[in-house]
């Protein structure tokens, strides 16, 4: 079996960088301003940020229905046997679940995995696909493989306001309250739901030091029995200037001298909920396949 394995931008690949992977990338739609953009093709994080700044209006949608389908048929005609689908956790968007009732129509040639991920801990999933694909696994034993692994992983991030992610309603109530809190900085969690409240600090250096604390806890309590090789540790963010990036990876790279750390911007579909200036981090358990 030739198994190709897809996903969208949410997972913080671009078409040209999927190109490179021999992964396949869907353009998620970003909204400004009532006229609906696709990411990587004509938005970019400029572009976005430029709206934020003058309050227009900003939200996302689901892939249009044919955009998806096209693209699977587009894969299966040019001598794949079968797709494996990737996209952001169904806890986030409905777009997942959509996407598995049009699969049932292709008479098991695709695959749609909830592992409930998104951003940089979607990424190493789909990169565990792509190494799983390579050695010979069928899209199948992928998905199941994907969805049994989707707790092996975990998500902290930082938001200067939720004003965004309250008007998506993509945060509960517990850490939307936080905002009427003045000068403090809400540190969020996610693991495979909704963005839920974990901490409150001052300041964004302090966020930084809460999210490095509670990523190193996870991989003390949750992950202690895995070996250092098998872990993957990225931070991402909304940030415009490189100072921010580098001031928060250090942070991480710091708490983690044993891993290599990277940064990767967030999505501008993700960005649309969490504002600017937003900084997260990712732990991931990777596929045995990956090393």
């Amino acid at each position: 079996m030739k198994t190709a394995i897809m996903t969208d931008t949410n997972s913080g690949l671009s078409m040209d960088a999927g190109k490179e992977l021999g992964i396949f990338v869907l353009p998620m739609p970003v909204i400004i301003d009532e006229k609906t953009f696709l990411e990587h093709i004509d938005v970019t994080h400029d572009d976005l940020y430029s709206a934020m700044r003058q309050s227009l209006p900003i939200s996302t949608s689901m892939p249009a229905p044919g955009s998806l389908t096209d693209m699977w048929e587009d894969i299966l005609k040019s001598g794949y046997d079968e797709v494996v689908y990737i996209p952001m956790s169904s806890g986030l968007s409905s777009s997942c679940a959509t996407a598995a009732s049009f699969a049932e129509d292709y008479d098991g040639k695709v695959f749609v995995v909830d592992n409930r991920r998104i951003s940089v801990t979607l990424y190493e999933s789909v990169l565990d696909a792509k190494a799983m694909a390579e050695k010979g696994i069928e899209g199948k034993e992928i998905k199941k493989r994907l969805e049994d692994h989707a707790s092996n992983n975990t998500i902290y991030i930082t938001v200067n306001s939720l004003e965004y992610l309250k008007k998506s309603g993509r945060v509960t109530l517990a850490a939307a309250a936080i905002a009427t809190v003045i000068n403090l900085k809400p540190v969020l969690t996610i693991q495979g739901d909704k963005l839920d409240s974990y901490a409150k600090v001052r300041g964004m250096k302090q966020s930084f030091r809460k999210m490095a604390e509670a990523i190193a806890k996870d991989r003390e309590e949750r992950f202690g029995d895995v070996p250092w090789e098998k872990l993957r540790l990225s931070t991402a963010g909304t940030f415009e200037n490189p100072e921010d990036i580098e001031a928060w990876t250090e942070t991480v790279k710091d708490a983690f001298p044993k891993l290599d750390v990277g940064y990767m911007p967030l999505s501008c579909s993700i960005a649309c909920h969490v504002g600017m200036g937003a900084a997260g981090v990712g732990l991931s358990v990777i596929e045995d396949e990956r090393l």
